[in-house]
């Protein structure tokens, strides 16, 4: 593809497919410009170096989070809803979660993201100060969960790349690790129990169970501070 048949748009979702298949290591625009048939210095036209391209590419997937209207959905329930559609998009995008360690990400994708969640909390009576609090609480839980998924992704292609049987790798580390945890009670009755899953797995619905705890609690603060005021 000739240079002057590419565009920033095509760069972009391009370099999100290579990202979803090889991760942040992955991406070079050597590798990036044979997926559009074009040289690597083509893409230089286009965008600065490969951070600026991780940004466009994080921005740009932000986009795939749907910001319902919730009608008469209660504020907490609509927060949850758009968490669970948040931690489902870092899912699909293990290198995202990976990335905010590096990078500061910013876009009209995010800035989008950002402003609907300010408006569901103000609207369920947060004053704005609070309900950037509140909005940042509620991010930094799902990253926090999307955080353990991304790095078994990354290690997956880190031993693919070293020739490494991966899925034996983990589950020989995983057995290990098992019986390590046997020299501790609550663990070794854990391990012991027929219908426990895998040793470090979390149970089903974790997310689920934290957010509405996390809502709970802001909500109660809301309404301790609300009759505060009104003394």
């Amino acid at each position: 593809m000739a240079r002057d048949t590419l565009t920033r748009e095509q760069i972009v979702r391009t370099a999100v497919e290579l990202l979803d298949e090889e991760g942040l290591e992955g991406l070079n625009m050597r590798s990036l410009g044979k997926r559009l048939g074009s040289a690597a210095t083509a893409v230089y036209w286009h965008v600065k170096n490969k951070d600026d391209l991780v940004m466009l590419a994080g921005d740009l997937v932000w986009h795939e989070i749907e910001l319902r209207d919730h009608g008469t959905q209660g504020w907490r329930a609509a927060a949850v809803s758009l968490a669970l559609d948040l931690h489902a998009m870092f899912g699909r995008h293990p290198w995202l979660v990976q990335a905010f360690g590096s990078h500061l990400f910013y876009g009209p994708g995010k800035a989008r993201f950002d402003d609907h969640s300010l408006a569901l909390y103000e609207k369920a009576g947060f004053a704005p100060a609070d309900a950037d609090r509140v909005a940042s609480a509620a991010f930094t839980y799902v990253l926090g969960n999307a955080l353990g998924a991304a790095a078994m992704d990354s290690l997956r292609r880190r031993l693919s790349r070293d020739g490494i049987d991966a899925d034996e790798a983990i589950r020989t580390t995983m057995a290990k690790a098992g019986k390590v945890a046997a020299d501790f009670p609550r663990l070794r009755a854990r391990l012991n129990d027929p219908a426990a899953i895998d040793y470090a797995a979390a149970p089903e619905q974790t997310l689920e169970l934290g957010l509405r705890a996390l809502l709970a609690g802001l909500e109660a603060e809301l309404v301790t501070t609300s009759q505060a005021s009104t003394v």
